[in-house]
C-alpha cells in the first residue's frame, strides 16, 4: 500500500488490464515509477528526476535583453528583394524589387543607383528618374523600381538606398544584378570550297549580336561535329578540333571522308541562329597529271628557243640599211659615186678613184 505521504498516485492501465504503470511524487520533487504486472514476477522500479524551478530573479536579465533585442529590431530600416537576380529578355519589361520590411520613418528618402564598368550613377534621385532611364521607368510601391523595353545597355548591377531619420539604424541598402539576354543574329561562315587531301583546312563562323556571348557549334551533312573527332569514334577517319568559344573548326589535315556540306548554329539563353550551307569539297592531288604538266610546258619553251635560233641564223633578224644601187650624179664631175638606199633621204657616198 501506499504511503500517504508520498502524494497523489497515478496508474494506467494497459493490455486489457494485465500490466499496471503506477507512480507516486515524493516530497522533496523525487519521482518512482512500479510497473505491476499480473503473476509472480519481480515489480521494476525507475526513479525520474523533475527539473528544478527557475526563479523569477534568474529569468530577469534574459527577459530584459529580450526586450532590448526586440526594441533595436523595430527600429532599425531593413530591407528585402523578391529576385535579387532577375533576367529579362532584350525589349521586355523588369520590376527591381526593394521592400521596406521593417521601418519607424512614414516617408523614407528612397534612392537607386546603377553601377556599371566601375562607374556609379543615379538611376532614382530626388523623386525623379534620372540618366538614360528617364522616360522609360517609374518607382513602384514606394521603393521598387520597374524599367519598360529593356535594352543590353540595361545589364548592370542596381543598389536600391533607403534613408529612415526616424528608425535606429537609418541607412539599409540592397544589391540587385539585372542581366539583358539578346538572341544571336545569323552567324557570318567561312568555308573553304576546295581543298586537296592532306592539306590544313579552318572554317570561321562568327555572331557580334549576340549577349550573353554565344556558343557556336557546326555540323556536316546535318549531324553535329563534336569538339574533338578523336572523341567520337565515328569520326575516326577525320582530324579536327572546334572551338566552341571561337567558332574556328581546324581540320589539320583534311581527309575525303570531310567533303560535305557545313553550317554553324550560334546559341545562348535567348535563343539560337545558324548560317547557311556551304560545301567543301576534298579533292586528290593528281601528282601524274603535274609532272606530265611540266614536261609539256618545257618541251613548249624548248621549241621557242630552237625556232628563235633557226630564225637567227637565217638573217631574220639583221637590218639590212646598205641594200641600193650605186649611181653617180652627172652633174658633179667630183668622182664621187652615190648610193640611194630603200629609206627616203639616206643618201651615201664613197669616193672613186679615175685611172
Amino acid at each position: 500500500m501506499v504511503p500517504a505521504r508520498l502524494g497523489p498516485a497515478v496508474a494506467m492501465v494497459t493490455g486489457a488490464g494485465r500490466s499496471v504503470l503506477a507512480g507516486w511524487a515524493h516530497a522533496r520533487g523525487d519521482y518512482k515509477l512500479r510497473r505491476a504486472a499480473a503473476g509472480p514476477s519481480a515489480p521494476l522500479d525507475m526513479a525520474l528526476r523533475r527539473p528544478p524551478r527557475l526563479r523569477l530573479c534568474a529569468r530577469l536579465p534574459d527577459f530584459f535583453l529580450l526586450l532590448l533585442f526586440r526594441g533595436c529590431l523595430i527600429g532599425a530600416v531593413n530591407l528585402k528583394s523578391s529576385n535579387r537576380t532577375p533576367v529579362v529578355q532584350e525589349f521586355e519589361s523588369v520590376e527591381l524589387s526593394c521592400i521596406i520590411t521593417d521601418s519607424q520613418t512614414s516617408d523614407p528618402r528612397i534612392e537607386w543607383k546603377k553601377i556599371q564598368d566601375d562607374q556609379t550613377t543615379y538611376v532614382f534621385f530626388d523623386n525623379k528618374i534620372q540618366g538614360d532611364l528617364a522616360g522609360r521607368a517609374e518607382i513602384l510601391g514606394k521603393t521598387s523600381l520597374k524599367i519598360w523595353n529593356v535594352t543590353r545597355r540595361d545589364s548592370a548591377l542596381y543598389r536600391c538606398e533607403v534613408v529612415a531619420r526616424n528608425d535606429r539604424k537609418e541607412i539599409d541598402e540592397i544589391v540587385i544584378e539585372l542581366t539583358v539576354q539578346v538572341k544571336p543574329v545569323t552567324p557570318v561562315c567561312r568555308v573553304p570550297k576546295a581543298v586537296p587531301v592532306g592539306k590544313m583546312a579552318t572554317l570561321y563562323c562568327q555572331e557580334s549580336e549576340g549577349h550573353p556571348r554565344p556558343h557556336y557549334s557546326w555540323y556536316r551533312n546535318d549531324v553535329p561535329l563534336p569538339t574533338d573527332s578523336r572523341a567520337n569514334p565515328r569520326f575516326r577517319n577525320s582530324s579536327f578540333h572546334l572551338n566552341s568559344e571561337t567558332g574556328t573548326l581546324v581540320f589539320t589535315a583534311v581527309h575525303k571522308d570531310d567533303s560535305g556540306q557545313y553550317y554553324c548554329i550560334a546559341s545562348n539563353d535567348a535563343g539560337s541562329a545558324r548560317c547557311e550551307e556551304q560545301e567543301m569539297e576534298v579533292y586528290d592531288l593528281n601528282i601524274g597529271g603535274i609532272i606530265g604538266g611540266i614536261l609539256v610546258v618545257l618541251a613548249v619553251l624548248a621549241l621557242i628557243t630552237l625556232g628563235i635560233c633557226c630564225a637567227y641564223r637565217r638573217g631574220y633578224f639583221i637590218n639590212n640599211k646598205q641594200d641600193g644601187e650605186s649611181y653617180k650624179n652627172p652633174g658633179k664631175p667630183d668622182g664621187v659615186n652615190y648610193i640611194r638606199t630603200d629609206e627616203e633621204g639616206d643618201f651615201r657616198h664613197k669616193s672613186s678613184f679615175v685611172i
